[in-house]
């Protein structure tokens, strides 16, 4: 059985969706499913994070060429499917691969569409990919969390198949090792202040090391807001114990999790945060906002974790909580590990996938070539995916920008 996977890649591009892939592909390939993937990428090859990682493990990979419309996209995506012919097509949350998989699914092949977070521009492709057009609905939609799976199951999809597999972590045999000394918080994320509000959060620490005795921080991660989280190091968190570390590779992030003892997520939203899920299978204590999406399926306040009202008191009366009942900690530490191999352990999230990829490899018999259409004339651009879906520009626009170009003002 073959599968292809789409997936955007760049510079330090860390993210749970990749670190998702680069394990649930592996795992797929010994259970006699093969996967190649598709990249969008905006750095050189080599300087990529996932493409090159992937292409070591032995998996074919194909980059999208220049220029970045959707529409040379999707021309680009319906030729490399039909000249490599999986069995089932993956386009993830890639926009120019959601809109091709209307001519992939019309060739008989299945598509699975993947949500992985709760903000807008997962909504806008429930709207256009769940709950639009009938010809560019999907085969199926694979929510990560029970607040996305519900957001589709409220609506009552009619023709689409909703099967919530979460994304797994590895279930380390090591656990973190009760504290004596320092008190050691992790944040290990994107450094992005829409979402993450990294920013707050840099803050947050640099307050709760100075006030709550014997406590240290430290930040992973890399993002558009990396200057910003220097900055206040330099300013608030001078002579502090708190340090930004960098990015950190998924293979090495369980050991860099193993040194802490509480990871920060005081995010706006979420779906569900596969460093959270990695962290409380090592049995480091979550401290999370009280948000309504991703966190609550994962944490319980004080049964597994600590859940906040703000970045402000309520955080670090937090970590002083922690800190000052070693027998709390430990309490919760254990809990953690516990509600993740019950629920989020790596080998459940492979079976799962495993089950729906051969599920609809069997229920669809009909093949016939793909169909590349001369002419592309795609829906107009949905208001949530505007920033994903750069179109080609017309023929008047074009020969404005030439005039422009030889007629300098």
């Amino acid at each position: 059985m073959k599968v292809t996977f789409c997936t955007y890649d760049g510079y330090n591009c860390i993210n749970g969706i990749n670190a998702w892939l680069r394990r649930l592909l592996p795992s797929l390939r010994d259970r006699g499913i093969e996967s190649e993937v598709l990249f969008i990428t905006w750095a050189k090859d080599e300087n990529c994070t996932t493409l090159p990682a992937l292409q070591q493990m032995g998996f074919q990979c194909h980059v999208a060429p220049l220029p970045y419309y959707t529409e040379h996209h999707i021309r680009w995506i319906l030729q490399t499917i039909a000249q490599h012919s999986p069995d089932v097509f993956v386009p993830n949350y890639m926009i120019p691969a959601l809109y091709a998989a209307r001519w992939i699914r019309a060739a008989g092949i299945p598509t699975i569409g993947v949500l992985h977070n709760d903000d807008t521009e997962y909504r806008g492709i429930q709207a256009e990919f769940v709950f639009g057009r009938p010809e560019y609905q999907l085969s199926a939609i694979v929510p990560v969390s029970q607040t996305l799976e519900q957001q589709i199951l409220d609506r009552s999809p009619q023709t689409i198949q909703v099967d919530r597999i979460p994304c797994g972590v590895p279930f380390p045999v090591q656990t973190v090792q009760p504290f004596s000394d320092q008190f050691k918080l992790v944040y290990v994320g994107r450094l992005s202040e829409e979402q993450k509000r990294i920013s707050e959060v840099t803050q947050a620490l640099c307050r709760a090391v100075r006030e709550v005795s014997g406590t240290e921080a430290t930040i992973y991660g890399s993002g558009s807001a990396q200057t910003s989280v220097e900055q206040i190091l330099h300013t608030q968190g001078a002579g502090l114990p708190i340090r930004y570390a960098g990015r950190v590779d998924s293979e090495q992030m369980q050991s860099r999790l193993l040194e802490n003892h509480a990871i920060v997520l005081l995010s706006d939203y979420e779906g569900l945060p596969v460093a959270l899920m990695e962290a409380m299978a090592c049995g480091v204590v979550p401290i999370c906002s009280q948000i309504e999406s991703g966190i609550p399926e994962l944490v319980t306040d004080r049964v597994n974790g600590l859940l906040v009202n703000d970045r402000g008191d309520s955080f670090v009366a937090a970590v002083r909580q922690l800190r000052n009942n070693p027998q709390l900690w430990q309490t919760l530490s254990q809990a953690a590990r516990v509600k993740i191999a019950a629920d989020y352990a790596h080998d459940r999230c492979v079976d799962a996938w495993e089950n729906r990829l051969r599920h609809l490899r069997s229920t669809n018999h009909s093949r016939q070539p793909i169909q590349i259409p001369q002419r592309l004339c795609l829906p107009p651009r949905q208001p949530d995916l505007i920033s994903l879906d750069p179109r080609e520009p017309g023929l008047h626009t074009k020969v404005i920008k030439r005039i422009r170009r030889a007629f300098p003002a």
